[in-house]
């Protein structure tokens, strides 16, 4: 049987299948704490420990001998994986001797950022945060081509303020837990990034992406009538400079690897089949330097803005779910799953 897909904010056409607009009831869920003391939607965080597996082929170590031995190699899949019935959307493995986690994105086909992915996203992010074992993280996907098409367009449409408060909420804790993380973050890029995956991408310390011309990454929302939240606009901005955020930003522009590179949105490119290694090269950087002077300057760095959402986190619920909410919206919404369903 064909099953129906997520439909998500930034996908490509190409990625999607059958979209439908999500109407049922929803059931109250369980929360938990994030990282700021604000809770957070989600199933028990009991859930998403046995998950961890405590294993990476490689081992990490930066010049000086920051770790045992040399990482040539991280744990990422030989091929693609498939994501089994009931398994969760986040894969976490985590090297203790390392010190060094993976995290990947399963939830095909495009990793779309529902609230169930989101949920389970930030525990697993909350979880590495709290280790002081680890040291590194490395997100990247396990679905083919696709890094993540963005948020979950089916979690804006036609639901109540109040899921779509849990909705931006979930999505602002993973922007919060990313960019206020002590460990240094790597993204490796190994498919296409629009809005929220670039959003994941935007959070990290340094992003390496595939050199494949069929890829894209950006902020995309405006195409979908859709405005990027300050906080989000603000990281772009940093990344890129004022010019580059101003056509990207209004114009919803999605840029090649090469492009991408050329203003500064990515890091580095490789083949992809190097991806892995690459990643494994620039953690050992990372590693290489003292935890605590890294750390207390990367803080310094980010600390203004991360106050800036904290301070006004609830304002900023309210306007995306009253923004959201307007007939006009829903309507554009409707008429992009419509046009997405036509071309599958």
């Amino acid at each position: 049987m064909r099953r129906s897909a997520r439909v998500c904010a930034g996908a490509p056409a190409y990625a999607q299948e059958r979209p439908a607009c999500a109407g049922a009831p929803e059931k109250p869920r369980p929360r938990v704490l994030g990282a700021d003391g604000t809770s957070i939607p989600s199933k028990m965080a009991a859930a998403m420990a046995g998950k961890l597996v405590g294993r990476l082929v490689g081992r990490a170590a930066g010049p000086g001998g920051a770790l045992s031995r040399p990482l040539t190699r991280l744990a990422f899949p030989a091929g693609p994986r498939r994501a089994m019935s009931g398994a969760s959307p986040v894969l976490v493995e985590l090297d203790k001797r390392a010190g060094v986690a993976v995290v990947r994105l399963q939830q095909p086909p495009v990793n779309g950022l529902s609230l169930a992915l989101l949920t389970e996203l930030c525990l697993a992010l909350q979880k590495l945060e709290d280790d002081r074992a680890c040291r590194g993280l490395v997100v990247t996907s396990a679905v083919p081509g696709i890094f993540s098409a963005g948020l979950d367009v089916t979690e804006m449409c036609g639901r109540s303020e109040e899921r779509l408060g849990e909705f931006w909420r979930a999505v602002q804790q993973l922007w919060i837990l990313l960019s206020g993380s002590r460990l240094a973050t790597v993204a490796a890029v190994n498919g296409s990034s629009p809005a929220g995956g670039c959003l994941m991408a935007l959070s990290c310390d340094y992003r390496i992406m595939a050199d494949n011309p069929k890829y894209s990454i950006g902020l995309n929302e405006t195409r979908l009538g859709i405005v990027a939240p300050f906080w989000l606009r603000d990281s772009l901005v940093k990344t890129v400079g004022h010019r580059a955020a101003e056509r990207s930003l209004q114009l919803g522009l999605l840029y090649s690897p090469q492009e991408a590179l050329k203003i500064g949105l990515v890091d580095d490119l490789v083949p992809e089949e190097k991806i892995q290694a690459r990643a494994a090269e620039v953690m050992a950087q990372w590693l290489a330097i003292p935890d605590h002077a890294r750390q207390l300057t990367k803080s310094a760095l980010r600390k203004q803005a991360l106050d800036h959402l904290l301070m006004h986190r609830e304002a900023d619920i309210q306007d995306f779910t009253r923004f959201i909410s307007r007939d006009a919206i829903q309507k554009s919404l409707q008429k992009y799953m419509e046009m997405l369903k036509q071309k599958a």
